[in-house]
């Protein structure tokens, strides 16, 4: 009787994920969107490449759902890009397993708490969230970040126009076992002289106004909604709270993974 240990043959064609990233425009756009959302302008003086040729290639990563735009809250004209990492690590993976079994990748769980994290350097990584108020997106961000990392990482946050802490913001991390109840909200220049590794902005008006930071820190833009402006009843609904949670914990996760390769700073 004749055995094999190969795989049968599936489809003649390649994974279409490899196909589409196999592009060198698209895989360059790729690149440039995992470190930071970017508009579309930023992308052309990045890549010195003509708008016609970015927007089409960015269309494709769009109809295979790699990137998506978000219009941006400071200027409805403009839109930025933000790539989908939790997908292109689906699909990453499950190529690998097209070609053989043996190579199909295990992704690590991107809800682990309290994962130890690697140092570039002796001194601790310090990271700083900004938005406008620091009533909700940058307070779960600083929350999420300290706890996901296990306290190995010095996480802080600040708003250019303090408000009071959101209490939906307090229930969301109150579900996942974060009390941030007692967080007070804090101004930019509060942070002003301090020196940080990495200055996230969650809001498009805040990227705008966001001053230089000592010691030049890696500047990194993730444009989300602000959860309190969303619906008609903003104040009561919870809804868009959690969804600003699980997307901060999703983009969270893949930052601590970007800080523990010596490669991606």
């Amino acid at each position: 009787m004749k055995h094999t240990v190969l795989p049968p043959r599936g489809s003649p064609d390649p994974p279409a994920i490899l196909r589409l990233v196999g592009h060198p425009v698209r895989w360059r756009l790729l690149q440039e969107l995992v470190r930071s959302d970017r508009a579309v302008v930023e992308l052309t003086e990045r890549l010195d490449a003509p708008q016609s040729l970015l927007s089409y290639h960015l269309g494709q990563l769009r109809a295979g759902e790699l990137v998506s735009p978000r219009r941006s809250s400071a200027d409805r004209r403009d839109c930025y890009y933000r790539i989908d990492l939790a997908r292109c690590a689906q699909l990453l993976q499950a190529a690998g397993g097209a070609l053989h079994p043996g190579l199909r990748l295990t992704p690590a769980s991107s809800t682990t708490p309290n994962r130890p994290v690697g140092r570039r350097s002796r001194a601790k990584v310090r990271v700083l969230f900004l938005c406008t108020g620091n009533s909700a997106r940058s307070q779960i961000a600083e929350a999420l970040l300290h706890h996901q990392s296990g306290g190995t990482i010095d996480a802080a946050s600040a708003g250019s126009n303090p408000k009071s802490l959101h209490r939906n913001a307090v229930r969301v991390m109150k579900q996942r076992g974060i009390d941030i109840s007692g967080n007070r909200t804090k101004h930019l220049d509060e942070f002003a002289s301090q020196r940080f590794d990495f200055v996230i902005t969650l809001c498009d008006r805040v990227r705008e106004v966001c001053p230089e930071f000592p010691a030049h820190p890696e500047r990194v833009h993730w444009s989300t909604a602000d959860p309190a402006l969303e619906g008609s009843t903003e104040r009561a609904s919870l809804p868009p709270f959690e969804r600003t949670a699980a997307e901060l914990e999703t983009r969270i996760h893949f930052l601590l993974a970007a800080i523990n390769e010596p490669s991606m700073n």
